[in-house]
């Protein structure tokens, strides 16, 4: 397939919190554009498992494989065009990048509050896991991922977070929409019909 050329947006950045449903917008996303998608999660499960470490061992991971991971995202978006990069500072890296196009997926009910039982969920149904396990896993990366984060981008902020809405030029809530409906309404934004 020819990829989709989009006015102004030569990159797009997909971003959320485990289990939020990022990874399954950027695919979809990327099936319609015709675009390339680097999966970042998949990418550090590999470099972890390479390191002998699980994808819960953020912090074992020596961090040059971090920098040096981030540095090839931002690269990339300056660089290139038509891919979609789905990792958790993927829009956090491309501030003030032009024609990158970033998208926040978050999973919280109407008062704000993050809906981890059904990012739980989804990680007992997309991994075939135990609830334990997915509810260790999505707990224990998030503060692990958030230490190595905060200490590596953000001067040890404790209160930054790299789902913060200011980052994002869309945020997409997949509590009150489905699949479809989330990639319906990131093709809306992108300027493309489905």
């Amino acid at each position: 397939m020819q990829p989709i050329d989009l006015s102004h947006i030569r990159n797009i950045t997909v971003s959320g919190r485990i289990g939020s449903g990022a990874t399954t917008l950027a695919t979809k996303l990327a099936e319609k554009l015709g675009w390339d998608v680097l999966d970042g999660g998949k990418l550090m499960r590999q470099v972890n498992k390479d390191l002998g470490f699980s994808i819960i061992d953020a912090s074992k991971r020596p961090d040059r494989f971090d920098l040096e991971y981030e540095e090839r995202v931002k690269k990339m978006l300056r660089e290139e065009s038509h891919h979609i990069i789905q990792s958790h500072l993927a829009g956090f890296d491309a501030q003030g990048m032009p024609g990158v196009f970033k998208i926040l997926i978050l999973c919280e009910d109407n008062q704000g509050n993050d809906r981890i039982d059904i990012r739980i969920d989804r990680l007992v149904n997309r991994d075939q896991i135990s609830v334990e396990k997915a509810k260790h896993e999505v707990q224990e990366r998030e503060r692990q991922h958030l230490a190595k984060f905060r200490r590596l981008y953000a001067n040890n902020d404790q209160n930054w977070v790299y789902w913060d809405k200011k980052y994002y030029d869309l945020v997409i809530n997949t509590y009150s929409h489905n699949k479809e409906e989330t990639l319906t309404i990131g093709l809306q934004a992108l300027g493309v019909s489905k």
